[in-house]
């Protein structure tokens, strides 16, 4: 108590000017309209300015909260988008009260990704209790990234479509031409896509999307485009470097693909093959 006195003592004559100051100054504006209009608008500025500040530190923090609230809409997006593709490719009637989905998507956040070996691998936070099962496809907003192909209870593991291991079902967009796309283990951005025939007539730049003929993934998601492209002349069909759309070096946020009637094509597939 006995500093504060001291400090009021010393500084009286400071304290007594600002006193003075700021009395004059109200005095001012109160008496001229021009000097409490300016006041009114600095005011204003200033207290914007905090509660700008404030806002922009308050959605700082709620980022994590408002990206997973875009992640999950973007995935009821994407299910009713390519639910209702497939039900418009069929040419049927959708009646919206009797819908019933053919793609489920599930949201997941990559924990572990591996780029730079022949045979590389991605982990993701969800499992078999949160309804991943072996060979349902994996795909980010910007393209495909692979097949899971191990699951636990709360986790799973994602052949990438960097594995030499991998081959997905791939188009030529443009001629409809389907073929393999593989990986030769040389560059984390570009895939191979293989025997597309001669009369696709592809060019540079063009697309590359998921064939549809698979129940892993729907048709039509993106893959990436032909960057570079050779003529086998013995056998007719072209050999494919694809530019993929996905970053494989940067993996966040990834939808896991369920087909509901995948087991049910598998096993008449299975029959049929016998």
């Amino acid at each position: 108590m006995q500093q504060i006195i001291n400090f009021f003592i010393r500084n009286k004559n400071f304290l007594l000017f600002l006193l003075l100051l700021v009395f004059s100054l109200s005095l001012t504006i109160q008496s001229h309209s021009y000097h409490r209009s300016k006041f009114i608008k600095s005011a204003n500025w200033l207290s914007g300015g905090v509660y700008e500040s404030v806002n922009n530190i308050d959605s700082y923090f709620n980022l994590k909260g408002e990206n997973e609230r875009l992640i999950q809409e973007n995935k009821r997006l994407r299910q009713l988008l390519f639910n209702q593709e497939d039900s418009l490719a069929s040419g049927s009637f959708i009646d919206s009260t009797s819908f019933k989905d053919k793609y489920i998507f599930r949201a997941a956040k990559v924990i572990k990704n591996s780029y730079n070996k022949p045979n590389n691998y991605l982990t993701i936070n969800k499992g078999s209790k949160d309804g991943i099962r072996e060979d349902m496809g994996v795909i980010t907003s910007e393209g495909i990234i692979g097949v899971v192909d191990r699951v636990s209870g709360n986790y799973a593991r994602v052949i990438s479509v960097l594995n030499e291991l991998s081959t997905i079902n791939a188009k030529h967009k443009i001629s409809g031409e389907i073929g393999s796309l593989i990986w030769n283990a040389e560059d984390h951005r570009l895939v191979q896509l293989i025997d597309i025939p001669k009369l696709a007539n592809v060019k540079k730049g063009d697309t590359i999307i998921t064939g549809g003929e698979s129940t892993i993934f729907p048709q039509g998601i993106m893959i990436g485009v032909i960057e570079n492209f050779s003529l086998d002349v013995a056998q007719s069909y072209y050999n494919l470097d694809i530019s993929l759309f996905n970053s494989m070096t940067h993996v966040g946020y990834v939808y896991v693909i369920e087909n509901i009637d995948a087991s049910e094509i598998r096993t008449l597939q299975s029959g049929t093959n016998e």
